[in-house]
């Protein structure tokens, strides 16, 4: 589970607006270069210095960065400078200077906002237009946040992301480290919707990284996580219908509720096949408090972890519609995205397969 520790003042950030893509950053990594980058290239701290006296050819962008031209530093040179700051190695481990082509980044990572712009986030802030980058770095660092450098630590790092050669946290990381840090909830909302409109994430993810993060009981993040639900479970109804006439399986009856004549309801399904007595749910469960969500673990026992009451519920509907002999499939939001054809195969064979069980009982249909 990933934590966050308190962070310093923030600063004040831009208004969320839609921003052009992030440049290439590769030849960034020849205008800004730390001082171990410099004395491994020949040039020590005398001649550093001189470089960098008033009206010199270079520039003291962050404590051990130099920016390599006189003129402003963009936000690209920004963003590589933080992150050869966050990652350069205690002093007493610099007994061998990296060589030329060492990135200097070790295992700090950009995250916040900033990894939102470079995961190609249409409502993140352009990178020259952020006051703060904020860079992930394990919690044992003893590194201090400075100028436009925000340092956020964890106990355990995500696995990076490389976008143009730089390092880059996991969107759902990048997202729980921005929310962190804005406290609109148009702007929280925003960001948190073009997660999965964009089809950067899942729901399930997104608001599993929030919970680790404690950041669910914020006001402006409660109302933008049903605003999250809503537009996920949007999302993978489209990605449904998109599969049943894509892959020219039999048009069924959609959104309908179920249950016997003249007894109780058994509940709703997303399709229904009722000649052969199929039915698909959807799993747009997000974890709250912690509880795990996306995905079946061990075949049908349901998630590893806590009880929750979505899955039991899910669980006692499909128990009684198996009992009468209806087959239940079931779809996860992240299956639909990434599997299509193979969850299109598995409703076709449960389709044919219908020919060879027993007749199901007959059950109502309703408009749900």
């Amino acid at each position: 589970m990933t934590q966050n520790t308190p962070r310093s003042p923030q600063y004040p950030q831009p208004s969320l607006a839609p921003r052009p893509p992030a440049d290439d950053l590769l030849d960034v990594a020849q205008r800004v270069l730390s001082a171990a980058q410099l004395r491994a290239r020949g040039v020590f701290a005398a001649q550093t210095s001189a470089h960098c006296l008033p009206g010199g050819p270079w520039q003291h962008l962050l404590p051990g960065v130099y920016l390599l031209h006189p003129g402003p530093p963009s936000g690209q040179e920004r963003l590589h400078g933080a992150l050869l700051y966050a990652g350069r190695p205690p002093v007493s481990s610099r007994r061998t200077p990296p060589g030329p082509s060492d990135a200097g980044f070790g295992e700090a990572m950009v995250t916040g906002l900033a990894a939102l712009a470079l995961h190609g986030f249409a409502t993140a802030p352009d990178l020259g237009a952020l006051h703060r980058v904020d860079v992930l770095v394990p919690r044992t660092r003893r590194l201090r946040s400075t100028r436009y450098v925000e340092v956020v630590r964890a106990a355990a790092l995500p696995d990076p992301v490389r976008v143009a050669g730089v390092p880059v946290a996991p969107v759902e990381r990048a997202l729980a480290d921005a929310v962190a840090g804005l406290s609109g909830a148009k702007d929280v909302t925003r960001l948190l919707t073009e997660a999965v409109r964009g089809g950067h994430s899942e729901p399930a993810a997104v608001v599993r990284e929030l919970s680790a993060a404690k950041l669910l009981g914020r006001p402006a993040v409660a109302g933008a996580v049903d605003a999250l639900l809503a537009e996920g479970r949007a999302v993978a109804e489209a990605r449904l219908y998109a599969m049943v006439r894509e892959h020219g399986l039999p048009e069924p009856l959609w959104n309908v509720d179920l249950r016997l004549p003249g007894g109780p309801e058994l509940g709703g399904v997303d399709a229904y096949w009722p000649e052969q007595a199929v039915a698909v749910e959807l799993d747009t469960r997000a974890p709250r408090f912690g509880v795990p969500g996306e995905g079946l673990r061990g075949g049908n026992r349901g998630p590893a972890g806590p009880e929750d009451p979505q899955w039991s519920a899910y669980a006692a509907k499909r128990d009684r519609l198996e009992r009468l002999g209806v087959t239940v499939v079931h779809l996860t939001p992240r299956k639909l995205r990434e599997a299509v054809d193979q969850q299109a195969t598995v409703v076709r064979t449960a389709l044919m397969a219908a020919n060879d069980l027993e007749p199901a009982a007959y059950l109502v249909v309703l408009p749900r």
